[in-house]
């Protein structure tokens, strides 16, 4: 059994954001799902939210998908991440990834001309303060001194997480973390390159394999498709995500994404597991609308709760419900 989660993001039009994240993710856990997952933008706080939804929501995880390293410095980082796991019993698990150059460059005025050495930097630091209650770093790229302890009580044996794809930062990743939190790299290069990256790194110990999966269950593949392929385009622009995808042997971001009947959409995340993906978070279900993302989740949860066995998932198109609460 793999475990399977879904990334939440408040629907259009609602009038609170927060109350609305939380509803859904009461739906993805009455669905059968194992835990949510939060992305960090410039409005609500990934953070925050995964404290909040989990401290309303019992029995499902939370996690960040991803907060970007550079413009928090790592104390802040560990403060947020204890208080999250303190108040969520445990459940929460701290996405980390390199952020995205040019608009941490135009926003925080932020120029990173060493990304992997900080990503080694920041992980030391951020299991110093977690697991020893401080730190005392000085580094090329970062510097952390805590003049007080830094110890939540309740807020430790967080799992940390990295968005690592290039070889690099595989390495610091497999040397590191817990385990690796890939969007868009799809099976091909999962177990041809990312898990053997990570074996080399830490061949002793056994790390988690978050693959994101953009997926849809829908009767309109080429019209989810199409505007799949148009919310999708940014990702080409940004250097990390088109190495995976070259490395992949598509064009287009889209190309990797699951859309179509339910068999199709289990066939190919069973690829992923296939490939070494020790879970699945299955991103932007809502591609396709509220009918399609109910019909989504309700697959996802049938999937959660079954062996990957190669058995052949049917679901029953008169039980669906218009929107996924």
């Amino acid at each position: 059994m793999v475990p399977l989660g879904v990334s939440l993001w408040p629907r259009a039009g609602v009038e609170n954001d927060v109350t609305d994240v939380i509803e859904q993710a009461r739906a993805a856990r009455a669905a059968g799902l194992r835990s949510v997952w939060f992305g960090q933008r410039f409005d609500l706080d990934s953070l925050v939210l995964a404290g909040v939804v989990g401290g309303a929501v019992p029995d499902i995880g939370v996690g960040t998908s991803i907060v970007p390293i550079n413009p928090r410095h790592p104390i802040v980082v560990a403060n947020q991440a204890q208080t999250v796991q303190a108040a969520t019993g445990g459940r929460f698990r701290l996405g980390l990834g390199l952020g995205a150059p040019a608009t941490e460059s135009a926003a925080f005025g932020i120029d990173e001309d060493k990304p992997v050495l900080r990503l080694r930097e920041y992980l030391t630091v951020l299991r110093e303060l977690i697991e020893h209650g401080g730190a005392d770093f000085a580094g090329e790229r970062l510097r952390a001194h805590s003049p007080m302890p830094t110890t939540v009580h309740g807020g430790q044996d967080i799992p940390l997480l990295v968005a690592a794809m290039g070889p690099r930062a595989l390495r610091v990743t497999g040397e590191l973390a817990d385990g690796v939190l890939p969007l868009l790299a799809g099976p091909r290069t999962l177990g041809s390159h990312i898990v053997p990256h990570l074996e080399r790194a830490r061949p002793a110990r056994p790390l988690q394999i978050v693959a994101g999966v953009v997926a849809v269950v829908t009767d309109r593949p080429e019209e989810v498709r199409a505007h799949a392929t148009e919310v999708m385009a940014f990702y080409e622009r940004v250097p990390s995500y088109r190495a995976v995808l070259d490395r992949e042997g598509v064009e287009r971001a889209a190309d990797v994404a699951l859309i179509g009947d339910e068999e199709h959409v289990a066939r190919g995340l069973r690829a992923y597991v296939d490939a070494g993906a020790t879970e699945l978070l299955v991103a932007q279900t809502d591609l396709g609308g509220p009918a399609d993302q109910a019909r989504t989740w309700r697959l996802l949860g049938e999937l959660a709760g079954r062996s990957w066995s190669g058995q052949t998932v049917h679901t029953s198109r008169s039980e669906e419900s218009d929107n996924p609460r």
